[in-house]
């Protein structure tokens, strides 16, 4: 039987203007590594997880060198719960004990990461899975967090001090996706590892490779000016703009935006947060004019 074509020309119209749109961005993006940190509830949402790795997998067939990394709060939570250990948080930062670090790892690199790292393989042999532990990829130092002026000790939670990006390259070079977890080996006790957060650790990492672009998926839209008033969600900022604003943002939103601006500072084009609940958010944030969150830029 011979099938009938019954595309409406307005739809068809609509969608070529869309392709079209995109004709810049495929252009300076081409062969550019742009490091996508995973989080939120994009990790918990099935049809979210599937929409997520179909968008990393049409940028690596595009031309593009996505680098993913990903935490996995929702799921570390999960799990410590039903081991019934506490979980704290303090300045937006989980408090790791020494028994949590044991979970923390589980969850990371025995479940997320494999997860992802097929749920992308579904498009195509492409990504391999990482650690921060892995090749002397990440090395890191612990840390506290000041709340009200007051220091805080965070248990097995540190920065990333240190990035040796070659095992990303080898990756890219072979043409794979590197899908990278967010923990470290603490470089002062050799053999203990630290719970990095996934934002700094992105941002950390697009620096060492001499990323194009980050983008961080978020749950809300992006950066308000003027929060809860909805209509003052910004496009874009400058570095300046957004020291200035830091101090008064909600205590989650601080390390994620504190990630978009040290990965500006560190030579890094432009750094997005984006709401990561919105299908293909990702294709959006990078191949059209507006995006569709807050990006950072140098001036």
């Amino acid at each position: 039987m011979t099938d009938i074509q019954d595309t409406d020309p307005a739809i068809a119209s609509a969608r070529a203007a869309t392709l079209i749109e995109s004709l810049p961005w495929l252009k300076r993006y081409r062969d550019q590594v742009i490091v996508v940190k995973y989080g939120g509830n994009a990790m918990i949402s099935e049809e979210l997880q599937d929409a997520f790795a179909a968008d990393i997998a049409y940028l690596r067939y595009v031309g593009a060198k996505p680098v993913v990394v990903h935490g996995g709060g929702p799921q570390i939570s999960s799990m410590l719960d039903r081991l019934e250990i506490p979980s704290e948080f303090k300045g937006g930062y989980r408090v790791t004990s020494t028994e949590a670090i044991s979970v923390v790892r589980m969850v990371l690199t025995g479940q997320i990461n494999p997860q992802l790292v097929a749920k992308i393989n579904a498009h195509g042999p492409l990504a391999t899975g990482l650690s921060g532990e892995d090749a002397g990829l990440f090395g890191g130092r612990r840390r506290g967090v000041v709340v009200d002026g007051v220091e805080h000790d965070l248990g097995r939670v540190g920065d990333v001090v240190e990035v040796d990006p070659q095992p990303v390259l080898d990756h890219l070079a072979a043409g794979r996706i590197p899908v990278v977890s967010s923990i470290a080996p603490d470089l002062d006790a050799p053999g203990a590892s630290l719970n990095v957060n996934a934002d700094a650790a992105a941002a950390a990492l697009a620096v060492a490779l001499k990323a194009t672009k980050l983008v961080v998926l978020t749950d809300v839209p992006g950066l308000y000016a003027d929060w809860p008033n909805r209509e003052s969600l910004v496009s874009h900022l400058t570095v300046a703009q957004l020291r200035d604003m830091l101090p008064r943002l909600e205590s989650g939103m601080i390390p994620k935006m504190q990630a978009c601006l040290d990965a500006v500072v560190g030579g890094v084009d432009t750094a997005a947060i984006i709401d990561g609940r919105v299908p293909h958010s990702v294709l959006v944030e990078i191949f059209t004019q507006n995006g569709i969150g807050t990006e950072v830029v140098a001036q």
